[in-house]
Parts: C-alpha cells; structure tokens; sequence
C-alpha cells in the first residue's frame, strides 16, 4: 500500500515557494507562491511596490530570500547569484537593457563566455552561432552591426537571442513593449509564441492589461507583498483583474468628468523644426485635455519641446492669452508659466541621486531663497503640502528619488511644477510604467487641475487613455498634424489609427 502524496509524471517548470523577503522598514514579499509551466505565458501584475521587483530578482539571483525555496525541473535549486540563475536555466531580460552599446550584436550575446583558441577569440563561430539563434526566433539582424545602430526592438530581440545562448528554459520580461511601436509589439509576440512552441516558460511582467490578455495563458497577481490570485487567463474579465490589483472595484478607468472648456490659454502657429515638425497649429483652453496621438517618432514630443523652448524652432509663433510669447529656453516658458512633464522622467524630468525635496526644490529654488542661502524650512513645509495633496509615497524627504516607484516618481515631478503655479500643463506619456491603480489617481489628479482652470495637453500613446481623457484629439503623422476629433465620445481607436499612418 503506498501513501503520502502520488508523484506528478510532469512537474511545472518553476516553483517558488513561499518566499519571504524583507528590507530595513519594508516586508517586500510575504508568503508569496510561483509556478510557471512548461510552454506557458505566465502574466505577472501589480501595482507599483506590490513586490514583482523583488521576486523576479529572487529569481535572478540579485537578491537572496529570507525564506521560501526554488524549484526548477522537479529539483531543488540554490540561486545564490546571477550566475547561478543562467546556470539553471534562468535568464532575465530588464526593461533597461544589458547592452554595450558599442559592441557588435554577437560580441554583446557571448560577452563573458567567449570561446577562444590560443588567446584569440574565435570570432567566425560565434557568428554562425548568432546567425543560428537569429534563424531560430525568426530575425533578420547583422551579427557585426554595434548596438548602437539597433533600434530599441532590435536590441530587444538581441537580448532574446542572448538569453537563448546560455539555454534558457526560463525567461522573464519586464515590460517589454514600453518602447515599441504597434508593430514591434506585434513582432515581439510572435517571437513568444515561436519560444512557447519550443517548450520555454515565460512571465511576462507588464502594466497594459490588453497586452497581458493578448499573449499570456495564466495571470498571477501581487498586491501588498502577497499574492492575490493566479487564474486562467480565459476565467478573468478584465474588470475582475483591476479589482484584484488595485483591491477595490474601479467602475471607470477614466473619472467621469464634465468639462467646461474657457478662454483659449495658448496657440501655436506654424510651428517648424528641419523634417521632424512641419507647419503645426493648434489651440488649448482654460479646463480643457487637448490629447496628441500618433505613432512613435511622429513628432508629438518635439512639438512639445518647441512649445517649451526646449529646441529651437526654425519658424512659427506662440501665443499665451492672445500675446505673442518670446519662449527660446524653458526658463522663458517657466516664466510664462508653462510646465513640461517629460517622456522621459528619468533622464529629463528628475536628478535620480538626489533626494526628493531637492528634486522639488530645484527650479523653485527662486522661491524658497532667503538672501544667499536657501530656506529650508520653507521648502520642506511646501513640499509637505504636495505630499498630503497627492499622496506621494515616500518614507521621508530625504528619501532618493530613484527608489520611488514609477508613479511617485511622476507625481514629485508634478508637485516642482504646480508649486510654481503653472496655468499650462503639457504631460508627455503621464502614465508610462504606471500601475493601473496609480493612473486612475493621475487622471483624478489632472481632473482636479482642470477644475482649477488648467489648460492641459496630453501626449500618449495608448489609444484608450486618449480617448478616455481628452475633450479633443489632435492626430500627427510625420511631424504634421493629419486631423483633429472634437467629438471623442464616438471617436474609435481605428479612426485614430487611420489617420497616423496616413
């Protein structure tokens, strides 16, 4: 007679079980279970903070958990380190790439496992060697090209390819298509779907529900540190999924509004700038979402930095309250009280090793300045304010801005330019690695300035928030504006679509 519990014939690729992990302050993961099949997409979601971070970097070996085991293949595994992880199996392709930009694509997949012979390199196997991993995902790129000349999804299907040549039976993507043009993203599933057909596992970590139903099989969810749920992606609705993220039901994606749009607060004319903006012209008003859509490189942003005074324009004129402005720095716009939440926050819209008050500080230094010395008291008790008003969550002023999630990150951005009263807010890709629950609070918190009497213009990218947030829609396509929809109620995605790759 046998007892105990029978042996399962087909174990599941990944297990991670019960993993614990605190840091000083902060119990990152409780408790929190994994499995990932063999030839399965496993979604992985949360909001920002809710532990994915920390789990995958369990996984990686980056970190070491407090408690809990690994099992890959039915056996236990000891990952003790990132070398550890690519000798079991594991590879993990970040959202910031490992790349050396001025390395040719094959020296970058076998950096640090270079095979040589006397001392030399041998160079004409590893590019047979590419060449076979590229005709095994399907891509079409040089082995001798540098990285540099790669666009940002040919770096990513390098890090594919690089992954594939330490034997990855695991691989994890952490927002992969944050990048990407529709039809990257297209190509991208493809070639996950080609590595599903080989038998790998994949988790794919992402913000953008639609995406998650579109390629993953099973969904896992993390909130608070715990893990909520895993289902079967076709037993979920989406609704049902923002509810197990956020923990509470969202009626809306988008707060319902009404808008009531005043006097015209800024109008551009004629704006140029070499091939990349051509002969632009548009209008936003007081309590007005003036949206801009349009694929990747269709000159949204670079319209925005003329506006800003960011480049220089080569023609065209600005007007603010009907008087033409004279904006040629963004110290001139500021003036005119004019804000620019970057794309980029990161690179263009914070100092990542500074601290958060001081990230706040900087372009109101003017405000808080007592003689030639800075009040600090006073820029603490302004930036205390903001805090409360848009709930940011930090554990204290002093706090690296760089260890903030992607949502508090933007929100200090946004209390720097509401402390200086700007009336003209220009938000350029506001929710880009954002948590569906902190966008809903962005767009409460863009509603509120609008009762306040912004006038606002919104670049994105994700046609639903587009069409969810604005009160009209202006459409580019190769650095001129195709068309305009005022009336966005029963304006679709596909009419968008039409005219930006017209």
């Amino acid at each position: 007679m046998m007892t105990g519990q029978p042996k399962r014939l087909n174990p599941p690729l990944l297990e991670m079980r019960e993993i614990d992990k605190s840091f000083p302050g902060v119990q990152a993961l409780k408790n929190v279970s994994m499995e990932l099949r063999r030839g399965e997409v496993l979604g992985l979601v949360g909001e920002n903070g809710a532990g994915k971070s920390t789990l995958i970097k369990i996984l990686g070996g980056a970190h070491l958990p407090d408690s809990g085991s690994i099992v890959i293949d039915g056996r236990p595994a000891e990952i003790v380190s990132p070398t550890a992880a690519h000798e079991a199996g594991v590879s993990i392709i970040y959202q910031e790439f490992n790349l050396v930009a001025d390395l040719t694509v094959q020296e970058n997949i076998f950096l640090g496992r270079e095979e040589t012979r006397m001392g030399f390199i041998r160079g004409g196997q590893e590019h047979r060697a590419t060449l076979e991993l590229f005709e095994k995902i399907g891509i079409d790129i040089d082995p001798k090209a540098r990285c540099r000349e790669l666009t940002v999804a040919q770096q990513q299907t390098v890090e594919i390819a690089k992954a594939l040549s330490v034997n990855a039976k695991i691989i994890v993507m952490d927002e992969p298509t944050a990048t990407l043009t529709s039809r990257e993203v297209g190509r991208l599933f493809a070639v996950i779907r080609d590595l599903k057909s080989h038998g790998l596992g994949i988790i794919y970590i992402s913000h953008r529900f639609e995406e998650v139903f579109e390629v993953a099989d099973r969904v896992m969810v993390l909130r608070d540190a715990e893990h909520v749920g895993t289902e079967d992606i076709g037993d979920i609705t989406r609704e049902k999924l923002i509810e197990m993220t956020v923990g509470r039901p969202i009626e809306s994606e988008f707060p319902k509004r009404t808008s009531r749009p005043g006097r015209v607060r800024l109008r551009a004319e004629g704006l140029r700038r070499g091939d990349v903006v051509r002969d632009v012209s548009f209008s936003v008003r007081a309590g007005e979402i003036l949206g801009f859509a349009g694929l990747v490189g269709a000159g949204r942003t670079e319209t925005m930095r003329l506006i800003f005074g960011a480049d220089k324009r080569d023609g065209g004129r600005i007007f603010i309250d009907g008087k033409e402005a004279g904006i040629r720095s963004p110290k001139d716009a500021i003036r005119k009280r004019i804000c620019l939440l970057a794309e980029d926050r990161k690179g263009h819209g914070l100092v990542l090793i500074h601290s958060c008050r001081e990230n706040f500080g900087l372009p109101n230094l003017d405000r808080f300045r007592r003689g030639a010395f800075v009040d600090r008291r006073k820029e603490r008790a302004r930036f205390s304010h903001f805090v409360e008003r848009l709930r940011i969550k930090v554990a204290g002023h002093e706090q690296l801005v760089m260890n903030l999630s992607g949502g508090n990150q933007q929100k200090v951005v946004l209390a720097k330019w509401l402390e200086r009263n700007a009336d003209i807010i220009i938000f350029d890709e506001p929710t880009r690695g954002i948590d569906v629950g902190t966008k809903y609070e962005i767009y409460v918190l863009i509603n509120r300035l609008l009762g306040e009497g912004k006038a606002i213009i919104m670049i994105s990218s994700e046609l639903p928030e587009v069409l969810g947030m604005s009160d009209r829609v202006i459409v580019m396509h190769e650095g001129r504006v195709k068309g305009e929809i005022s009336d966005v109620a029963r304006a679709t995605q596909e009419e968008i679509l039409s005219m930006a790759i017209s």
